[in-house]
């Protein structure tokens, strides 16, 4: 009975690793499908997802979930964009996972410094990010608009489980467009338009503010 017990469990436990194998080779697979596929978001979001035009977003190290949703969005038209309507026409559900599991494992390259000349234009940059990091940790209890901190993380790692997207590097003129978008109501997609709630209250100094602060965070 001993060797029968323990040729099961050693049965299952094998069973139990090559299974954990074959998850680990599928999300290889993916990876590397998602690489060829996503060839054609180069254009715009640059090498690995890195992009270096400031309006649109690098999508390197963003979690997959995120990216799904957005891609969905994009295809059943809850999220307006003619040019991201057009390519996500155009993926399978399939399509999609692979793109975001490539993009989920890249390595997403900091923001540079904004090139300040005077040290009015430094001490404006440093308020700034000081108004910014208050707003984004804090919120304003007041004016019930709630902090950052609770759905993108302290550092700006966002949440997998929860598709909540990572924040930090983001470039601050796309966080600027994309806040505003969710203020006036043309970005609507959200679960239960959290966002629009959110960025409803807030002023477009505390916009541009918050914006300063999640392009510098490391």
């Amino acid at each position: 009975m001993q060797k029968k017990g323990l040729a099961f469990a050693l049965t299952i436990l094998l069973g139990g690793g090559i299974s954990h194998v074959h998850a680990e080779m599928t999300h290889a697979d993916s990876v590397n499908a998602g690489k060829t596929k996503a060839a054609s978001c180069v254009s715009c979001h640059g090498e690995h997802g890195n992009s270096t035009m400031p309006m649109f977003p690098k999508l390197a190290q963003q979690n997959s979930g995120y990216i799904v949703n957005q891609l969905k969005a994009f295809k059943d038209g809850t999220r307006k964009d003619p040019m991201m309507a057009t390519i996500a026409m155009s993926l399978t559900e399939n399509d999609m996972l692979d793109i975001a599991n490539y993009y989920s494992v890249q390595k997403e390259s900091p923001e540079p410094e904004e090139v300040l000349d005077s040290p009015e234009e430094k001490a404006e940059h440093e308020e700034l990010v000081k108004q910014g990091s208050d707003l984004y940790r804090n919120g304003d209890l007041k004016r019930e608009v709630s902090a950052c901190i609770a759905c993108h993380g302290p550092h700006g790692e966002g949440n997998q489980p929860a598709s909540f997207p990572e924040l930090r590097w983001q470039h601050k003129d796309y966080i600027i467009k994309a806040l505003t978008d969710f203020k006036s109501g043309k970005r609507s997609n959200n679960n239960e338009n959290m966002m629009h709630m959110i960025a409803f209250k807030m002023t477009d100094a505390e916009i541009k503010a918050v914006a300063t602060r999640i392009s510098t965070m490391k």
